[in-house]
């Protein structure tokens, strides 16, 4: 039996309305999970979704009397004159360096700490090694910058009491350019990486018992284990942070930096989330940090969707 055009596209709207009916009915039978779902979504929405109305003051002069409406439309004068400066390749190579640095020290850290712990059977030491591993995460930004100034003070430091207690010579850390990637790093790495395990070690808590069991009875040593059970149980939670991470490259976070900051070490330490910070709320060049941050802000894009395409293509696990 055929059916006729008319009656084909009669059952469109139909059938669309009957779906949209069973779409609301299950939204009406999960309502208490859309309740907990609104916060975050009404979080994102409000502080990260309306603010982006304001971008289009990178293409402008703004000036607050005029507001950003009837502020004068530049395009990309200022992204013209950020790429044109004599500080962007210094900038760009400073936030990559630091970024880098810190994604090929830190991101393997956790999951060491967390094969590591995971292989651990005396429930105190193991409680006792997360708890000291821990702590640091919870220190603020200005009380560890304070630590870091206080510990490598060439006079009164306690590093460079031990460099000199072993015959070495005191070093300014934090006055010498070379010096303040590692320590801004090393201390990242001291402060996070307890807490990064945690993601880790609840993926490793999923492996199935009888696989171990099975590989003792086949004569698995434990380094074999490790690396053909656990290893490849971890690997798509790698995998998914490490996209998260190298989509975060560029958004290098300016506290600790610009607390760590002085006049001696701005060669290594001036990177691009200082200087939106300097431009924008002490020199009030609004518009120009606003295309500095949205250039910014488009190459971590960039890089996230691109990682996320070669995971997908080389492995099954992807954000999308």
């Amino acid at each position: 039996m055929s059916t006729s055009p008319d009656t084909a596209i009669d059952a469109k709207p139909v059938g669309t309305k009957i779906k949209r009916k069973n779409q609301s009915k299950k939204v009406l039978q999960n309502w208490q999970l859309y309740i907990f779902v609104a916060p975050a979504f009404l979080y994102f929405f409000i502080f990260h979704y309306i603010p982006m109305y304001g971008i289009q003051i990178a293409f402008k002069d703004f000036a607050p009397t005029l507001g950003i409406w009837r502020s004068e439309w530049v395009g990309f004068e200022h992204f013209i004159r950020f790429f044109n400066s004599y500080y962007f390749w210094d900038l760009i190579r400073n936030t990559l360096g630091i970024s880098v640095y810190e994604l090929i020290v830190g991101f393997p850290l956790p999951v060491i700490l967390a094969l590591l712990l995971n292989e651990a059977k005396d429930g105190m030491f193991k409680r006792t090694v997360q708890t000291v591993t821990y702590a640091p995460h919870f220190i603020s930004v200005v009380v560890m910058a304070g630590m870091i100034i206080a510990f490598l003070s060439p006079s009164t430091g306690i590093i460079n009491h031990l460099l000199q207690f072993f015959g070495f010579e005191s070093i300014a850390f934090l006055s010498e350019p070379a010096w303040f990637k590692t320590v801004y790093v090393l201390s990242g790495v001291w402060q996070n990486t307890g807490w990064g395990t945690i993601i880790y070690l609840a993926a490793l808590s999923g492996v199935d018992p009888q696989q171990h069991e099975a590989a003792i009875v086949d004569g698995a040593s434990r380094l074999q284990r490790i690396r053909y059970i656990n290893f490849p149980t971890i690997l798509p939670t790698m995998v998914i942070l490490l996209i998260l991470n190298v989509g975060n490259i560029m958004a290098l976070g300016f506290e600790k930096i610009l607390l760590l900051q002085n006049p001696l070490n701005l060669e290594s330490s001036n990177v691009i989330a200082t200087f939106v910070y300097e431009a924008g709320l002490l020199d009030a060049q609004y518009s120009f940090a606003a295309a500095v941050g949205l250039f910014n802000a488009v190459i971590n894009v960039i890089l996230l969707v691109s990682v996320n395409k070669i995971a997908r293509r080389t492995s099954e696990t992807s954000l999308w």
